[in-house]
């Protein structure tokens, strides 16, 4: 990966770079596009980005989106994570989204590697992942294990009664 002064960090093809106001609708349309987020997961997400666009770090969340450079560069998916609270070094990947019409092409496992290593950067030493159980979930669970990432904990019937919350994670140093 090759990177510039101004955080940005180009490989094959892709950019991945901070959040900028320009990126709220795209985002928006991203996790609606996926079909996996209800109204309120949506708002939520939105909220995020309004929080770090607002307060920038201060707010507790760090973005990373990624473009395809080629043809119209647009963005195709972006990550959100920060440190989790009260803990050293632990660090929470809190939404990590791309395009469904550009998955399968490898940018979930660019901009999951990208975070790990800013998460490394800024003194972490491991990510944690939360999911739901749900069937719809299945293609996100094995993602995150083909990436290395390790079944924590599961709560049972968190979300709703049959809908657990699976915690992944993995130790980067």
């Amino acid at each position: 990966m090759g990177s510039d002064d101004e955080g940005r960090i180009a490989n094959q093809g892709t950019l991945i770079r901070s959040i900028v106001a320009g990126d709220r609708s795209r985002i928006a349309e991203m996790v609606v596009s996926t079909g996996k987020f209800n109204d309120e997961e949506v708002a939520t997400a939105l909220e995020l980005v309004d929080h770090a666009l607002r307060d920038g770090e201060k707010s507790g969340y760090v973005f990373a989106v990624i473009e395809e450079t080629a043809g119209d560069a647009a963005v195709r998916g972006y990550a959100c994570y920060g440190p989790t609270p009260l803990t050293q070094g632990v660090y929470d990947l809190y939404w990590i989204v791309v395009d469904p019409a550009a998955q399968g092409k490898g940018l979930g496992r660019l901009l999951t590697r990208h975070v790990e290593q800013d998460v490394v950067n800024r003194g972490g030493r491991m990510l944690l992942i939360e999911t739901s159980s749900q069937e719809s979930y299945v293609p996100t669970v094995r993602f995150y294990e083909r990436t290395g990432y390790q079944l924590a904990a599961r709560i049972r019937n968190f979300y709703r009664i049959g809908d657990d919350k699976l915690i992944f994670s993995k130790e980067l140093v």
